[in-house]
């Protein structure tokens, strides 16, 4: 960019130079000289009509008395003077003129210069121009070059290890066998085992698949090739093969080593799928990456490694045995996990002595380590903004709401009457999720405004959870439905602010009967037929496997799930509508209560079954 302007600058000031000079060798004098004979300038000294005479070389200019100018020439081998003498000028009136002779040596080499220079100028920038027409020849040529970035083993601020990434332990056993061929492929070798091409790494997005990839080539200190699969695609058919061929042409230049390509999926989907255009140009890469993995010619000591989160639309060819034949699995992290993430991220970030990452942990289940990056980001951006020198746990709790839920919006402020309805609202769901014992403990509730909600429940639970008990999902739709249930009980009326509130309830209802197997009216089977639309984008567009009469009894299931639920929450609020109170009051005075603040509301009662 910078290299870009400073040849931009030139450019410009190489064409005003040029300008300039052409329109100084063009421009004319507006008092331009007369042309005289010598014989008239002798007539016009005997006249003393001259004030003054200034002799350059073989130029004579003139100025009369009446400041008109006049020139003309005299002969190269003679003298002014003796030039005079033969025309018996009288010396007398010679005297009355100023007579001036001046040194021509350096107007004759300025004249030359200046005669010269556009020339100079000219010729400058038609070689100017001629090498930078040759250099985009050279880029037309270079199209099919690997766009691949290399780290290389003495680049140490690149550099990761496996001690730099966390919450991954299975996988990180899975890539060490990886390491070992790399830095000791003999004894792998002397055994008759051959170590796996390609490895494919598959998680949800920030669970750090990338981060692994960088670690497992700083763990074999080899050289570390990354590309991603959106760069081998362009519009002309054969630019992406050639860039594969390019690619993997550099990378045997520096074995043992290391390709990584992230985001596969965009040049690794199914074959056949396509008509003409862009299509067969992905399909044509997607063929030279096969062959390049799997050809005639052996890639001892090259490694692939690749990433994706969608490794169902991946082409079948990709995955058999001979190319990406490992499969390595990156889940979420667990708390422990978690707790690890939390540190790595926080090195280098002054804490406070009070602080338990291991309670940040049970707050963020769910989290993946960029969503803990970020986290601890968020965290020291507010200490800074409020002057402190050191983190404080406030600080990281208050981040988690942030990235869950969005910044505060202070300047939503709701009326008195708003306010109320938004704290028997969240005071709604709190109690529900308390009294009931399949619902995740409450860990915060708030009527301040974040993101697009007026308040918030934050529920976190104190284990990981895998599975899940119909019980349980119970539970949670009628805490779903217990804001609702409170304004309904409270006011008699109801407002929109239970909209996203119904939305998420009907999904989980809908899921219970269609998905779940969880409906006792319709049995042990699934409803809807789920397929990916390969030639739209590979949408999901699910397709009706069951008869009309059936679709009518889901609706009826569906319902009465949500009705039950919703009369459990009802049900719930009549009976403990002191305790509904208690916690409303407490938020219109505080605006948020922790959960210790919570649970002092019920010491003295126990949930209900």
């Amino acid at each position: 960019m910078r290299n870009n302007i400073v040849k931009n600058i030139l450019i410009f000031l190489l064409v005003f130079l040029i300008i300039s000079g052409v329109f100084s060798l063009l421009k004319t004098p507006d008092n331009k000289p007369e042309k005289i004979s010598f014989n008239q300038l002798i007539a016009e000294i005997n006249g003393e009509q001259i004030k003054n005479i200034s002799v350059s070389d073989n130029r004579i200019d003139i100025t009369l008395n009446d400041e008109k100018k006049q020139f003309t020439y005299k002969e190269s081998s003679e003298g002014l003077t003796t030039i005079f003498k033969n025309y018996n000028l009288d010396a007398e009136k010679l005297n009355k003129i100023n007579l001036q002779i001046e040194n021509t040596s350096k107007g004759i080499w300025l004249s030359v210069v200046l005669a010269i220079l556009p020339f100079i100028l000219i010729i400058a920038f038609l070689f100017f121009m001629t090498r930078q027409l040759r250099g985009a020849g050279n880029q037309v040529f270079r199209f099919g070059e690997s766009q691949a970035r290399e780290i290389s083993t003495e680049d140490k601020k690149k550099k990761l290890t496996f001690k730099n990434v966390a919450g991954v332990k299975e996988a990180k056993q899975e890539l060490q066998e990886i390491v070992e061929f790399l830095k000791h492929p003999k004894k792998f070798i002397v055994l008759g085992a051959k170590i796996p091409k390609g490895v494919l790494l598959v998680g949800q997005p920030g669970t750090g698949k990338t981060l692994l990839a960088r670690a497992t080539a700083g763990e074999a200190n080899v050289p570390f090739f990354h590309i991603s699969g959106s760069e081998f695609v362009e519009m002309f058919v054969g630019v992406g093969a050639a860039r594969v061929r390019d690619l993997f042409k550099k990378a045997k230049k520096s074995l043992p080593c290391i390709i990584f390509i992230d985001e596969l999926d965009a040049v690794g989907r199914q074959r056949g799928a396509g008509l003409g255009g862009s299509h067969d140009e992905r399909e044509q890469t997607l063929n030279q990456i096969l062959v390049e993995m799997d050809g005639f010619e052996p890639n001892l000591g090259l490694v692939i490694l690749a990433a994706t989160n969608r490794p169902d639309i991946l082409d079948k060819a990709l995955l058999r045995p001979g190319r990406f034949d490992r499969l390595v699995i990156l889940d979420l992290p667990d708390i422990r996990g978690r707790e690890e993430i939390l540190k790595i991220h926080c090195q280098g970030k002054p804490l406070a002595e009070k602080v338990s990452l291991k309670k940040v942990a049970e707050r963020t289940v769910g989290f993946s380590g960029a969503d803990l990056a970020n986290l601890t980001n968020e965290a020291a951006i507010f200490a800074a903004r409020k002057n402190k020198t050191l983190i404080e746990e406030s600080d990281l709790l208050e981040s988690i709401e942030k990235v869950i839920l969005g910044p505060e919006r202070k300047s939503h402020i709701l009326s008195e009457k708003e306010k109320k309805i938004v704290a028997y609202h969240e005071a709604g769901h709190a109690l529900v999720s308390h009294e009931l014992p399949g619902c995740d403990p409450v860990r915060k509730v708030s009527i301040i405004s974040r993101g697009q909600a007026a308040g918030y429940t934050l529920k976190m639970p104190e284990t990981e959870k895998y599975l899940r008990f119909k019980s349980e999902y119970l539970d949670n739709l009628s805490a779903l439905l217990a804001g609702y249930a409170a304004e309904s009980a409270i006011f008699n009326d109801v407002t929109t602010g239970a909209s996203n509130d119904l939305q998420e309830a009907t999904k989980l209802a809908k899921k219970l009967v269609t998905e779940y197997g969880m409906s006792a009216k319709l049995g042990t089977r699934t409803f809807g037929l789920k397929e990916e639309l390969i030639f739209l984008g590979r949408g999901i567009s699910e397709q009706k496997d069951y008869s009309e009469k059936t679709a009518e009894i889901i609706d009826g299931e569906v319902s009465n799930f949500i009705d039950s639920c919703y009369n459990k929450a009802k049900e719930i609020i009549q009976k403990k509508r002191n305790k509904l109170d208690q916690i409303t009051n407490l938020l219109l005075e505080k605006e948020s209560l922790e959960s210790d603040e919570f649970e002092a509301i019920f010491k003295e009662d126990k949930k209900i079954c």
